[in-house]
């Protein structure tokens, strides 16, 4: 994937998709890595795995984006790649959805990544250098279960913002693509189903019978697409929103 030398920022990076994302960079040639979470535990796991610089932040703090890629840049002198896999999933429906929870969402799911970008891509174009940006959307963002209603906003108005860059910085040679991911069962996601929605220990094997093919996307896949659209393989895609799930969007029957 050309991933060798380059300087490549994972949000996220403690579980489920971030960290799937670092393993895979990592066997990929990436010796550049900066994984940043909020979970001190989770980031430390990971970093005794993969050879990184850790920086540990809350992305719900309006500061702690911009101090990520300054991180990056003061231990490694800039950012070439940068994943935004770091999300929350609250639940919040049109009709029953919270301002807190509508803020918290947007804080974490849209400020922040769209932050995270603005201040790698300032590093990106002040060098006159090429760079990638994979954002981890959602099939929510195509319309959305009815409790999700503000995630899937959240993940809409990041849709639009990753089409948007990729068309601004086409010719800066920055590339900007978004994948929207299908139902992953991610530890975050698990205790969601199992815990906070009281669907029980046993929901995945449940969901999994439902699928086509009788099981669901599995981080790993997620995490080889978002190194696939960082990497040189896929250059010159920009713009691209991939949906990664076992059903079409809008197919009927």
């Amino acid at each position: 994937m050309g991933l060798a030398g380059q300087v490549i920022v994972i949000t996220g990076a403690a579980s489920g998709i971030g960290r799937a994302c670092a393993m895979c960079a990592l066997a990929e040639g990436a010796d550049h890595l900066v994984l940043t979470d909020r979970n001190p535990a989770g980031l430390a796991q990971v970093a005794a795995q993969v050879p990184c610089a850790s920086v540990l932040a809350d992305l719900a703090d309006p500061a702690a984006a911009q101090s990520v890629i300054a991180a990056a840049i003061a231990r490694f002198g800039r950012v070439d790649g940068l994943i935004n896999a770091a999300g929350l999933t609250t639940r919040g429906s049109v009709a029953t959805g919270s301002i807190e929870v509508w803020d918290s969402l947007f804080d974490v799911n849209a400020r922040a990544p769209f932050v995270l970008m603005q201040a790698a891509m300032a590093d990106m174009l002040a060098r006159k250098s090429a760079g990638a940006i994979v954002n981890i959307l959602s099939m929510n963002a195509h319309c959305g279960a009815p409790d999700l209603g503000i995630y899937a906003a959240t993940k809409g108005a990041m849709a639009t913002l990753t089409r948007n860059a990729a068309s601004a910085h086409m010719a800066d040679r920055i590339r900007v693509n978004g994948i929207h991911l299908g139902w992953v069962p991610t530890e975050a996601e698990d205790h969601m189903q199992a815990q906070v929605l009281g669907l029980g220990a046993d929901w995945q094997a449940r969901q999994a019978a439902r699928m086509p093919l009788g099981r669901m996307v599995s981080a790993a896949e997620a995490a080889r697409l978002a190194i696939y659209l960082l990497g040189q393989a896929s250059v010159p895609m920009s713009g691209a929103l991939v949906d990664l799930e076992q059903y079409v969007a809008g197919a009927i029957g």
